[in-house]
């Protein structure tokens, strides 16, 4: 199982490195979070090192501020572009 996973992991990661640079973060996001909490947000845009993402409320931002480090370092492993940090907005 552990080698289905490694593969798995390594078809992802080339595929996010070959979309467009300015594509790869967002793409890469939902690989980084999880399934539960790409459900309920969405990443908008990417500019500067700066992946944006939409969330439904202040709490949900609250929380994901908290395990952004964690994000932006498995965000950085798959993507081609660098982020260097997340901003979470609630939805309007």
């Amino acid at each position: 199982m552990d080698r289905a996973a490694t593969d798995l992991e390594t078809i992802v990661a080339n595929a996010l490195r070959r979309a467009p640079p300015a594509e790869s973060p967002l793409l890469a996001w939902p690989v980084a979070c999880g399934s539960a909490v790409a459900e309920r947000t969405r990443a908008v845009s990417f500019a500067d090192g700066v992946l944006r993402v939409e969330v439904a409320n202040a709490g949900w931002r609250r929380e994901l501020a908290e395990l952004a480090p964690r994000y932006v370092a498995t965000i950085n492993r798959y993507s081609a572009s660098p982020v260097q940090r997340i901003e979470f907005v609630v939805k309007p």
